[in-house]
């Protein structure tokens, strides 16, 4: 009988599978996403991007992707039906309770995939806690955040300002990339603040007054009713969204290729050659 393919997603797996693997001590990445608007014109399940990069990198660097918790936390989307936003309290323990899963049974190289940027303050939080009380130190990747200036600058040119933004750029073109037949063209439009109190708004957490930010608790319709925050997907293509992938795919690989030779309870130490 011919021999099984390797698999790279924990969900595939049998769990005689997944014991069999951890002799190789392998990376398991762990994807968190949103249920979210982002903007008229894309889907909401903005998790599915988070998936379908997490998989790809996983299957290029041979490590092992579990399940993408598809809830994040955000509640400044709340006014836009549709959305599944968790609490804080809940994020944090789901968090907490995904990790030492793999803890649990002696999986210490983990690395979280968080493609929802409003889940990093909470995943930071969770993650301390958790050195803390077992001494292991897990990575996290904002996906989002990892696109360094020179892409921006490539892809955009003199735009890089006017297209980044919640509702336009970089997801719109990935999903143009990757879900074109979800996307709806005729729904692009720029995005456009309004204002607070009589004054600018600059995202969801602030005003600006005298050209300083003062922090104002918004909600995303309060600034735009689209829920665009900045960004402006008429500056997208499926093509930039190629680019994109390419970049985030292989800037987490090469991570987990660095990571696995990391010994997570000493971090001070370099890895092994």
């Amino acid at each position: 009988m011919a021999p099984f393919a390797p698999k790279h997603a924990l969900a595939d797996m049998t769990f005689v599978e997944f014991g069999d693997r951890l002799a190789e001590r392998p990376v398991v990445l762990l994807p968190f996403g949103s249920q979210e608007e982002q903007g008229p014109h894309a889907p909401m399940g903005d998790w599915m991007l988070t998936r379908d990069l997490a998989a790809i990198a996983a299957e290029r660097a041979g490590a092992i992707v579990a399940p993408t918790v598809p809830f994040g936390h955000a509640d400044f989307f709340r006014t836009i039906p549709g959305g599944i936003q968790l609490r804080a309290s809940t994020f944090i323990a789901l968090v907490e309770d995904v990790v030492t899963a793999f803890l649990d049974h002696g999986v210490e190289h983990l690395l979280i995939f968080n493609g929802h940027s409003s889940n990093a303050p909470l995943i930071e939080q969770a993650l301390r806690g958790i050195r803390r009380e077992r001494g292991v130190a897990v990575p996290c990747i904002n996906v989002w955040r990892s696109l360094p200036d020179s892409l921006w600058r490539q892809l955009y040119g003199e735009d890089v300002a006017r297209a980044r933004g919640h509702g336009g750029e970089p997801m719109t073109s990935v999903y143009m990339h990757l879900y074109p037949e979800r996307v709806r063209p005729d729904l692009v439009r720029p995005s456009g603040n309004a204002e607070a109190f009589g004054l600018p708004t600059s995202g969801v957490s602030a005003v600006t007054f005298e050209g300083m930010p003062i922090q104002v608790p918004l909600d995303v319709t309060e600034v735009n009713r689209d829920g665009m925050m900045g960004g402006d997907p008429t500056l997208a293509s499926a093509e930039k969204g190629a680019a994109i992938v390419e970049h985030i795919a292989s800037f987490t690989t090469r991570f987990i290729d660095h990571i696995r030779r990391c010994d997570p309870r000493r971090i001070t130490t370099a890895p092994v050659p």
